[in-house]
């Protein structure tokens, strides 16, 4: 089907050389159109547009129930809160055995500096460095005891933040500006993952896309001002357009050795771009005529 209309156009294209009165190509205007889809699943709080409102980029306009990823979220905030008790406790044992540690180390010097001058034996050496030893294993072990515990904490963590992620997706946030084109949703319907919300798209520029024969690909070019003309009551209307893009291959694919009568087959398309002042829709069909 593609393939006749655009066969169509081509023949317009031709009976358009044979009258220079006729325009140099002919289509219809396009937009970028983007599927704004539900990024969380649940009950649609609120959806604040309607079809033909202009939206600002960035703004929230709609919300899916959180209530249970907030519950989540609290029930995670206690666990840790739980977690972080039992560090505590392993923690303040660490304490007291770094408190025993200094006080055993000031002795162990002055054992020393004892010993030196005759006034301490070899044993009360012995023990007392026997001594530092064990309160350094105590504490290296309450320490590993700790480790798990820590982990859970970063665990706990992690799990809060991806709360926090889906919570921040169940917002809906528009991402460009542009025109409402449909809405698939309304407020307290359940939605999911995926499911489209509403269509949105930039028309204040629309492109039109045209096909032109291989004998006018010489005179028009990338960045060129052309003329874009629509139907109007009396007479057309005439817009200014500039060409953004030029197939670099044909329409239809040549054969591997081409005659000059199958070369005239081929078409390429063309996009020009034309700023809109509200008339212009997505679909309308427009005329390009080169200048």
């Amino acid at each position: 089907m593609k393939k006749i209309i655009t066969f169509l156009m081509f023949a317009s294209l031709v009976s358009c050389n044979k009258n220079q009165d006729k325009a140099d190509g002919y289509g219809n205007f396009e937009a970028t159109e983007v599927t704004i889809s539900a990024e969380a699943n649940g009950n649609i709080e609120y959806l604040k547009l309607e079809e033909g409102d202009i939206l600002e980029p960035k703004i929230q306009v709609g919300l899916v129930d959180t209530t249970q990823l907030y519950f989540n979220k609290q029930q995670l905030i206690a666990s840790k809160a739980t977690v972080f008790s039992k560090s505590k406790n392993v923690l303040s044992q660490r304490n007291v055995l770094q408190e025993q540690l200094k006080t055993t180390l000031i002795e162990k010097n002055r054992i020393e500096n004892m010993f030196a001058e005759n006034a301490a034996t070899k044993r009360q050496v012995d023990e007392i460095i026997g001594k530092v030893n064990v309160l350094n294993e105590q504490i290296k072990s309450v320490e590993t005891q700790n480790a798990p515990i820590v982990n859970d904490v970063k665990s706990i963590d992690v799990q809060i933040e991806k709360i926090n992620d889906q919570m921040e997706k169940s917002k809906i946030i528009n991402p460009i500006k542009g025109t409402v084109l449909a809405k698939y949703a309304e407020a307290n319907e359940v939605t999911s993952f995926g499911k489209p919300l509403y269509k949105i798209a930039d028309i204040s520029e629309m492109t039109l896309r045209v096909f032109i024969s291989e004998n006018q690909l010489s005179k028009i070019k990338v960045g060129q001002n052309v003329s874009v003309k629509i139907d109007s009551d009396k007479e057309m209307k005439s817009y200014q357009g500039t060409v953004s893009w030029i197939s670099s291959s044909a329409e239809f694919t040549p054969k591997v050795i081409q005659t000059k009568e199958e070369r005239v087959n081929l078409v390429y398309a063309v996009k020009v771009k034309v700023k809109n002042d509200g008339t212009l829709k997505i679909g309308m069909p427009a005329e390009m005529w080169v200048k």
